[in-house]
């Protein structure tokens, strides 16, 4: 997807900063963003002089944001990654962990552990599973907001559908830009969400060497239900 656009439509999204930005204060650095993408929340952490770093398997991304602040940052697969470094706290934010296969968790598990201090913290957000298994099975396309590209001008509209299965929920965003012909330019990106108990995400997390810590069900430090609209983990390196 276009960085500039993917970035244009994510950054308007800031609910979950505060929590980040706490966290990192809390725990300090430096601090490891997996799949930091275009620096939605890398940037924050960056500007209120924390020690960052990023990676993310997507060039493109990367060097969109190289271009908005020069950060330290690397491409690489979240499962297979050697930076030769410990960090304090390594952050997952955005979604991402729900969409990995469990082979993948599992080997970025890994990796996470062996980059963490002792006593490190890793912190992963997803949408929460209970309530997304909860919803109907599907909800057609419905506009989610409108914005002006930041590099063409032109209108663009986003919308958004989901499909519930037994075992995934995925998302489809649609990017019309209006084109000065009149023409509409679509770019789709679709996000499959595994739908796994809170439960099973704590397994793995012990499996693999972490001590769990809080499971919060909102960036507002709420206890987990599964009525929470998010589903938060956090767990140490012992």
């Amino acid at each position: 997807m276009q960085p500039a656009l993917y970035h244009a439509h994510h950054s308007r999204y800031t609910d979950d900063l505060p929590f980040w930005l706490d966290l990192a204060s809390r725990l300090g650095g430096p601090i490891l963003e997996l799949g930091c993408g275009s620096g939605r929340v890398l940037v924050p952490l960056a500007q209120s002089r924390h020690v960052v770093f990023g990676l993310d398997h997507d060039l493109g991304m990367l060097r969109f944001l190289r271009q908005q602040i020069p950060l330290d940052v690397f491409q690489a697969d979240l499962a297979a990654f050697h930076l030769h470094r410990s960090f304090a706290l390594i952050l997952v934010p955005c979604n991402t962990w729900s969409i990995l296969t469990p082979t993948i968790r599992l080997r970025s598990l890994s990796c996470i552990l062996r980059h963490l201090r002792p006593g490190g913290c890793f912190a992963a957000s997803l949408p929460n599973p209970a309530l997304l298994a909860a919803l109907p099975r599907r909800a057609e396309p419905e506009i989610e907001e409108e914005f002006t590209h930041p590099e063409t001008g032109n209108p663009v509209q986003v919308s958004s559908a989901w499909r519930r299965g037994e075992r995934f929920f995925t998302v489809t965003w649609g990017y019309d830009q209006l084109l000065p012909d009149g023409t509409i330019e679509r770019e789709t990106v679709k996000l499959r969400h595994e739908l796994l108990p809170a439960s099973t995400y704590l397994e793995e997390l012990t499996a693999s060497g972490f001590e769990p810590g809080t499971i919060y069900g909102n960036f507002d430090r709420s206890p987990y239900t599964t009525d929470s609209p998010e589903l938060i983990l956090t767990a140490f390196k012992p």
